[in-house]
């Protein structure tokens, strides 16, 4: 009989467990809280609790209630997955911002935003310079009188359009590039990072720029901002220092700003409020999960958390590997550490100690994608070994090695194989500018130009040649 796992959640990490469930044959029973999906998993559902069963020592399996349409239901399942993710509750710091209560004017968090047309001919402020943040602040700039941007700490803007006309992540994350920074002192990587973001725009003259150049923060990625600023449709503004029923004041500033809207794009916390503490407990924007996923403390490792981990790179395929292996985990056929050997990786994984080298992932979740990555692949047998790839597949290894670091490497070999892997990695800068190539031009590059590229190219290799012996 296969074991019966529960997902709760259905974003793309629950998606990607149903998916990897049903892949080891094992029995996934999603749970949804809200209306959007329905079909394999139960929508409109809300867990409510989640505990071991008596004899959860020798079964490891759990014991879930859930409510639907007002009715609980209690319901024995051999694993749990957990994907809510960290982007749970809205965060609305409302404390520190004087005078909130006296505002007259609109105020929400980001979370509730739809539609650019409440904005229309408002004085609109925005805070906080994440993602979300930005998009909603060059939003609103098009129809808004005034928009204002308030930031703490600042932040590094790029845009998804990179160099020479490339998508930016399919340049900056690859295993060459990611090899080349982590062999680097820090300083010297941030530094070439700060060089580099400067060459689109001077942060500095924006009022932009991050005030911790050293500590790696999420960068904001938009292809307007820039321009709004420039334009005088941005204005970008410190703190604030109190809020007055029709205005607010900034720090460093006497002046009062007329404001109409106040959107807070403050973040998020998360909590798993089915779970008892004894399972997992979050703790300064973190919970003691060995590798982001696996409490370390439990009799039976038969619950897993799924996408609760920020890496600089996609989210998608992240869930998924993670998913990937930790069935295999539920199932039986891959076992974890002891748990004295985990808990000791996860507590100084917390003491965020850097290593002096590459990009300092030093804030709550950040984690090296493709390092990562690496490791979960190691763990399922699924990870192409370059070297001997370069004796029977050179060009599959180089193009590895020096491309863009897409998902299709993820099924080249073990568990979940895609004979299909090889030509998508081959043919994937074909289907990237597909869509551009809509006016067929000839090839104008000269003999002189490929030379120039082959010479590179050799030089290139033997440079990594000397690094390695």
């Amino acid at each position: 009989m296969a074991k019966r796992v529960a997902i709760v959640g259905a974003g793309v990490s629950g998606l990607a467990c149903i998916k990897c469930c049903l892949e080891e044959g094992l029995e996934p029973i999603c749970f949804e809280r809200s209306d959007d999906l329905g079909g394999l998993w139960r929508f409109t559902t809300k867990v409510c609790s989640i505990t071991k069963r008596p004899d959860f020592s020798v079964s490891g399996q759990w014991d879930v209630i859930t409510l639907h349409e007002g009715k609980q239901e209690s319901a024995v399942f051999d694993a749990v997955m957990v994907c809510t993710g960290f982007l749970t509750n809205p965060s609305l710091p409302l404390d520190s911002f004087p005078g909130i209560k006296a505002f007259k004017g609109q105020y929400f968090h980001s979370r509730e935003y739809k539609h650019p047309d409440i904005f229309k001919d408002k004085c609109v402020l925005v805070i906080g310079m994440g993602n979300s943040g930005t998009d909603i602040a060059v939003e609103a700039s098009h129809l808004a009188k005034k928009v204002f941007l308030s930031t703490t700490a600042g932040a590094w803007v790029i845009s998804r359009v990179y160099d020479s006309g490339y998508p930016w992540d399919m340049v900056f994350m690859t295993r060459f590039q990611n090899m080349f920074r982590n062999a680097l002192p820090t300083p010297i990587v941030s530094w070439l990072l700060a060089r580099k973001m400067n060459s689109w725009f001077n942060h500095t003259n924006y009022g932009v720029v991050p005030e911790d150049r050293v500590q790696l923060r999420e960068p904001v990625l938009n292809d307007e901002l820039p321009g709004r600023i420039i334009t005088g449709k941005v204005l970008i503004k410190p703190n604030v220092k109190e809020v007055k029923e029709h205005s607010v004041i900034f720090k460093n500033s006497p002046k009062e700003e007329p404001i109409d809207i106040i959107v807070f794009a403050t973040g998020y916390t998360f909590a798993f409020p089915f779970l008892d503490e004894s399972v997992v407990k979050v703790e300064d924007g973190q919970a003691s999960l060995y590798k982001y996923i696996f409490p370390t403390h439990l009799q039976k490792s038969t619950l897993a958390f799924i996408g609760l981990i920020k890496p600089l790179g996609s989210m998608i395929p992240t869930g998924e590997m993670q998913a990937r292996w930790a069935v295999r985990v539920l199932k039986g056929v891959n076992t974890l550490p002891p748990s004295s050997v985990m808990a000791k990786e996860v507590n100084e994984r917390k003491e965020n100690k850097p290593s002096g080298f590459g990009l300092c992932y030093c804030k709550a979740l950040q984690s090296d994608y493709i390092p990562y990555m690496d490791e979960l692949l190691t763990y399922i047998d699924a990870k192409p070994n370059l070297f001997s790839m370069l004796l029977t597949d050179p060009r599959l290894a180089l193009t590895i090695f020096f491309g863009p670091c897409s998902p299709y490497q993820f099924r080249l070999t073990g568990p979940g194989k895609w004979e299909g892997a090889r030509n998508a990695i081959l043919t994937q800068w074909d289907r990237t500018f597909k869509v551009t190539k809509t006016r067929v031009l000839l090839d104008s590059s000269s003999v002189f130009e490929n030379l120039l590229k082959l010479f590179s190219f050799l030089a290139l290799l033997m440079a990594i040649f000397l690094i390695f012996l």
